[in-house]
């Protein structure tokens, strides 16, 4: 069997299907000394053909159809843009240009009254290096799904040329959302007393890392009473100077916690580059990110919801599964991807099963009452909400917290496979390793998992659990540990190392750091 290296598989040139990054469209935008471009005029042209193509046919939307096109800071968006535009209006299809914007304002696009698109494009390839972009896609029903995309890309060559082109018309949507988020906390804390500036007195500090969040802090925040001073990284920039945009990345959060200390703020907010996810800091430097911020949203929405099911991915804690039994609630762990929990919290609720929020631990989330859009402004929006009534109470986030059980050890770490056929390869490890653990004292599959070989740990492993499965795109076998005694992951590695010593195919050598 062939070796192939990671760098080698993302070198190879990329055709338009290999540009399909689930529900997304995704490619290098800008040439760097190690990548070519793939995400070429060409390609993009060819995408908005197919987008047409998808809308006539599929959703039914009429030859005058109106597209809202934005973009975050990155660098390539111009370009993206323009061609978009050209291929659209090309088609007869009319575009509306609202610049800079979030990938949420983008489908907020096909919902306010002034707008009424029937679908909109974000140019975004959310946290990505500066020198990808990419495309997420929208119509009034919401998010593309993978199949969505399927049609697209099949139906790229479907090149209709309109008598009359569509028009273009500027409008602007970050504006309209920053004002449609202020008004929904406004009702949702409903302070009798300061209802304009409800957050009067409190001090938030926003890190927008550069890229499209910038707003929530001087439209958002800023109307709403609250000192938003130390702020940063809030102007545009898609070089991305400061640190990546991503409240999953522990430099990004190091940088939000030194802003709070430092300016002896009572909260601080961090976005991604196109503000699908978010995290927080509290006054106290505590990250509320991953398994804490599920625990947090997690617990105002059961003080709404009694009873109702929080859909997560497959990463999350064993300890956030009790802290929501606790609360009366249900965690539903489901597959990674932030499409997948979504539709799995749809699918609930067409079952009958009441599910109020799908929550990925890289901060995706989306509530029912927000049109199950994985939203990261409405997400603080909503905790702000409960944060302002705690305040008033003499209390704090922290307090939603304090029966969330921490693990005294956690790890993260990344297999490579090497073979080329790397699915295949990595579905036949998975099954081997199931075997592995049937018979091996200590270790004990987890019934109740929906993607990889999630295993409990006890005896001489000490209480814990593991995750093992595919990535969902790439040629890696990730690993989720956590142990509730410190070294316990790394008993939990020692077991691993054991079984990949068998496995040619498989880099296993981050076990051992």
């Amino acid at each position: 069997m062939g070796r192939y290296t990671y760098q080698k598989w993302r070198n190879e040139f990329m055709t338009l299907k290999d540009l399909q990054n689930g529900s997304d469209i995704r490619g290098i935008a800008i040439e760097t000394d190690k990548y070519q471009v793939t995400l070429t005029d060409e390609h993009v042209a060819a995408i908005a053909t197919g987008f047409a193509a998808w809308l006539r046919d599929v959703k039914g939307a009429s030859d005058k159809a109106r597209v809202a096109i934005g973009h975050d800071s990155r660098l390539s968006a111009g370009r993206i843009k323009d061609v978009l535009t050209a291929s659209l209006t090309r088609s007869g299809l009319d575009v509306v240009d609202v610049g800079l914007a979030t990938t949420p304002a983008m489908f907020m696009a096909t919902q306010y009254d002034g707008y009424k698109c029937d679908a909109a494009i974000m140019i975004t390839a959310s946290h990505l290096p500066y020198f990808y972009n990419g495309l997420k896609l929208f119509t009034r029903d919401g998010g593309a799904e993978h199949e969505d995309i399927d049609y697209i890309v099949e139906n790229a060559g479907q090149v209709f040329v309109a008598k009359v082109a569509g028009s273009v018309t500027e409008k602007p949507l970050l504006q309209d959302y920053a004002a449609d988020l202020v008004g929904k906390i406004r009702v949702g804390i409903d302070d009798a007393t300061n209802y304009e500036r409800p957050l009067a007195g409190s001090h938030i500090v926003v890190d927008a890392g550069n890229g499209a969040g910038g707003f929530f802090a001087t439209d958002v925040l800023a109307e709403l009473g609250a000192d938003i001073t130390g702020s940063q990284f809030l102007d545009p920039d898609g070089n991305f100077p400061n640190h990546i945009p991503n409240p999953d990345n522990n430099e990004a959060m190091a940088s939000l916690k030194e802003a709070v200390a430092t300016n002896k703020a009572d909260l601080g907010v961090i976005f991604d580059t196109d503000v699908d996810r978010a995290a927080i800091v509290d006054k106290d430097g505590e990250s509320l990110n991953r398994n804490p911020l599920i625990a947090v949203i997690s617990a105002i929405v059961l003080e709404e919801h009694p009873g109702t099911t929080i859909v997560t991915d497959s990463t999350t804690s064993t300890h956030l599964e009790h802290f929501i039994a606790n609360l009366g609630g249900k965690q539903h762990r489901f597959k990674r991807g932030y499409r997948n929990v979504i539709n799995e919290a749809i699918r609930l609720n067409e079952a009958g099963t009441q599910s109020e929020i799908a929550i990925e631990v890289s901060g995706h989330a989306a509530l029912k009452e927000n049109y199950f859009l994985d939203d990261g402004a409405y997400l603080i929006a909503k905790i702000l909400m409960r944060y302002a009534k705690l305040r008033k109470e003499g209390k704090d986030l922290a307090d939603l917290t304090r029966d969330l059980q921490v693990p005294a050890d956690n790890d993260e770490i990344r297999l490579s496979i090497l073979a080329e056929n790397f699915k295949t390869y990595g579905l036949a490890v998975l099954k081997d390793f199931e075997a592995f653990v049937e018979k091996t004292d200590g270790l004990a599959i987890e019934p109740a998992n929906q993607e990889g070989v999630r295993v409990n740990t006890e005896g001489s492993f000490g209480n814990g659990w593991f995750l093992l499965r595919m990535s969902l795109h790439e040629p890696v076998m990730p690993v989720n540990l956590e142990s509730d005694e410190i070294g316990g992951t790394g008993k939990i590695k020692a077991a691993l190392q054991e079984f990949f010593a068998n496995y040619a195919e498989i880099d296993s050598s981050s076990l051992q750091k």
